[in-house]
């Protein structure tokens, strides 16, 4: 088990750019080389894809097809029997691959353990890196983790060697960042249990963000299903300049997308200025795409990719890439819903926050905006790294600017953090020197895992207090980070936050402002400089990490015991299916004003020890929402004692007494995470039903799955007239079906009544699911027939 461990291309720049550590590098030879991978799991099954498009295209009378498209398209289970019709027809989809992270792996594996099914269907893996908290360094953070989560990963462990998951230890890397480098590969579909699965259309695949019931399906061979998506199109001319970067890309396109801007779309990036980003550079991009809700994102094959695969031992993909090279770009002439046009060369560095990724702001504004708000002009840590930010390209750039400032005397102002993404980065910037200069300049190197990003940070500063962050990281609600809702987290490139480090200040311009050396002279930064890769190529990094086999040998053999007494796991007993009546007598547990994340539904931080025990993670159910009633969050009145209490206390209360409860929400509710827990915990409690003005797309079917029906008002204004205590009946559920319409009957305190129309977005299969009571309840029924 997992304990065992605690016994033993060039840059745009030139390549000359980034001298100040190429002495180092110089010196540095490969310890442990990245040695070239078995490819047969990996690579797409690229005949069979294009086999299937050729009798889509015949369908749609061989019009042009984006590349979103053509992807999705062609991993239809049955494309001779669909006619796929931009944001109508549900699609039934065979993915390639499954990617699980350790906190929402516990939940899907204790479902696929009711599936019945002996192995996974398709090539999945399972990733150790939220549940180590940054406290007092790397190797020292993971060797903590390994003890106080001994449980959970042996868990994880004997369930993958059972099932034949590939497992992938605690350290070993970030999820994103380790699917980037061993498995993503261009015209690929892959599913992943995080919202920032999509990082892997930086290498051409749709990879799509889910809930853990979606990754059953996969791992189980059941088609997965998805509304066909509408595609936005973006298109990039010209290049960036010295100091702007793919993350400053993004986070204009947040500004401008705002965070329901891309729901239901992909993001497809297509033009001449796609062919000057790095690989890694597009994952970035991706990755923040589901900051505006988007399905994913995703880059046609680029020189760039060939060079990453190449360089992480996936020559085998490249040639094979390489020969298909047609079916991974759009076609001439292809159609898309929105395009936004972007030149690259007017692109400046930008800084996005507080409390949303979509507050975008120039760096030159900045200075004016923190002033406006009159927030201190303070800035207390620093934090690089993270799946976003965590290349070798990434790492360069923000070590040639802190090596300028220290080559110049000048001291580091905040706390600085660094988070590497993957131990093959770790061991590459340790032989190359960047680590070495991180770690002068007074900053602190973390495990390679989520640690800060995901709220898994033992901070003790500032609590309470109001203070300012800023972070390379891909989100920033309140109390994410450090638990502390007046932590204001700002995002920005990495090279900007270590730059701004040295400075401790928020106005700090480090393109215009200058600060004082060891002399008292002037200092001014230049722009940030650093390689795409590596030139003598990656470190696999220490034999600890060694990857596992791409497809382990299931072992039936292995027994996965849960002990009944535990408080970190607990086997889950399946939901009760509907009863085929109308909803009556349904109380309105609370209203929400607002943004209400999954972070506010379901927090993470000090709660991921409970993410396999549902019984306790739903102890912390709703405590982020804010009560439109009386303005508190977390805060709602029992309507059978009339007392106020916390939203998880009355639930379940309302649970104890058999009272059905609902939630009453405002716009894009469920935004942000794939927590499926969200989901389940509401389920557990006793919620048949959530209304809202709009859901988040991920967030919508993980409801759907756990049996519970998402409906949206059909006229926005009538979430004004339901309040907290209200109770709700519907008409219409009888007889629900694709489309038809359903009527909340709504009782208020006072005895008077009034009717609302809603709708919901459920396709046949979908009712199914509410029908049985999950959609697992419906693959066990259906592989128990088999």
């Amino acid at each position: 088990m997992i304990s065992a461990y605690l016994g033993h291309q060039t840059s745009r720049v030139t390549r000359n750019a980034f001298r100040s550590l190429t002495s180092i590098r110089s010196m540095a030879s490969q310890h442990n080389p990245v040695v070239e991978k078995d490819c047969s799991s990996i690579t797409p099954p690229y005949a069979k894809l294009t086999k299937n498009l050729d009798l889509v295209k015949r369908i749609l009378d061989n019009r042009p097809l984006t590349l979103a498209e053509k992807v999705v398209y062609s991993h239809l289970t049955n494309p001779e029997e669909t006619i796929p019709v931009r944001g109508e027809t549900y699609l039934k989809l065979s993915p390639d691959r499954v990617a699980m992270q350790d906190a929402s792996a516990q939940m899907a594996l204790l479902q696929f353990m009711l599936s019945g099914m002996p192995t996974t269907a398709v090539p999945s893996s399972i990733h150790c890196d939220h549940l180590i908290a940054a406290n007092e360094g790397a190797d020292k953070d993971v060797a903590e983790s390994i003890i106080a989560n001994k449980e959970i990963f042996d868990f994880l462990e004997s369930g993958a060697k059972k099932y034949g998951v590939a497992f992938w230890k605690p350290g070993s890397g970030i999820i994103h960042q380790i699917v980037l480098e061993n498995y993503a590969a261009p015209g690929g579909l892959m599913l992943g249990t995080d919202s920032h699965t999509p990082n892997a259309g930086g290498l051409g695949m749709v990879a799509i963000g889910v809930g853990g019931a979606d990754a059953v399906d996969a791992m189980a061979a059941i088609p997965w299903e998805l509304k066909a998506p509408n595609v936005i199109g973006v298109k990039l001319t010209g290049s960036l300049g010295p100091w702007a970067s793919p993350k400053d890309v993004i986070l204009k396109m947040a500004g401008l997308l705002t965070v329901r801007g891309g729901t239901g779309h992909i993001i497809e990036y297509f033009g001449e200025g796609v062919d000057t980003l790095s690989c890694t550079g597009m994952a970035t991009m991706c990755n923040m795409g589901a900051e505006v809700g988007a399905t994913t994102s995703l880059f046609p094959y680029t020189t760039s990719m060939r060079s990453y695969l190449n360089s992480t031992g996936r020559r085998a993909v490249s040639t094979a890439a390489d020969a298909n090279s047609q079916f991974l770009r759009a076609d001439a002439g292809a159609h898309y819903d929105k395009i936004i046009e972007i030149n690259l060369s007017e692109i400046e560095p930008h800084i996005n926050g507080p409390f949303t990724p979509d507050l975008s702001t120039p760096l030159s504004k900045f200075k004016d905006f923190i002033a406006e708000n009159g927030w201190k002009d303070d800035l207390t840590s620093s934090l690089i790294g993270s799946c976003t930010n965590s290349s070798y390209q990434d790492m360069s750039r923000a070590a040639s600017m802190a090596k300028q400032a220290t080559d110049a005397g000048v001291d580091i102002k905040s706390q600085f953090l660094v988070t590497p993404g993957s131990e093959q980065i770790r061991a590459t910037i340790e032989r190359d020197g960047q680590q070495l200069v991180f770690e002068n300049a007074g900053g602190q190197v973390l495990a390679n895992a989520c640690g800060p990003c995901i709220g898994q940070w033992k901070r003790t500063e500032k609590k309470g207090e109001e203070n300012a962050i800023l972070t390379s990281f891909n989100r920033n609600f309140r109390s994410r980070n450090d638990g502390n809702s007046q932590t204001m987290n700002f995002l920005a490139a990495p090279e900007i936050v270590t730059a701004m480090a040295f400075a401790g200040k928020l106005s700090f311009n480090p393109m215009t402002d200058s600060l004082k050396d060891k002399n008292g002279k002037e200092f001014r930064f230049n722009p940030p400089t650093g390689d795409d890769l590596p030139h003598q190529g990656f470190e696999a990094g220490r034999a600890t990490y060694e990857p596992p086999s791409p497809t382990p040998t299931p072992d039936a053999s292995v027994q996965i015991s849960i002990d009944p007494k535990s408080n970190r796991l607990q086997a889950l007993d399946p939901f009760q299916p509907w009863n085929g009546e109308e909803f009556k007598d349904i109380r309105v547990l609370v209203k929400v004003k607002g943004k209400c994340t999954t972070d506010h539904i379901s927090a993470a931080g000090p709660w991921l020890k409970f993410k396999g025990h549902l019984q306790n993670i739903a102890e912390n159910t709703l405590i982020g929402a804010q009560n439109a009633d009386n303005g508190k969050v977390n805060l709602v009145t029992d309507v059978t004692n009339n007392k106020e209490d916390t939203i998880p206390e009355v639930a379940k209360s309302y649970k104890s007494q058999d009272i059905e409860w609902t939630v009453i929400a405002d716009h894009n509710y469920g935004e942000g995470s794939a927590r499926e827990h969200a989901a389940l915990q509401v389920r557990y409690l006793g919620s048949p039903l959530i209304i809202s003005r709009s859901f988040a797309r991920i967030h919508e079917t993980n409801l759907k799955k756990q049996g519970v029906l998402p409906l949206t008002f059909k006229n926005d204004s009538d979430y004004e007239k339901i309040n907290g205590g209200d109770v709700i009946e519907t008409q219409g559920l009888k007889n629900l079906a694709p489309g038809s319409p359903v009527k909340l009957i709504v009782t208020k305190p006072d005895g008077s009544k009034l009717s609302i129309d809603a709708v919901h977005t459920l396709s046949e299969d979908q009712l199914q699911w509410i029908r049985e009571g999950s959609a697992l309840n419906l693959i066990k029924k259906n592989v128990a027939a088999q």
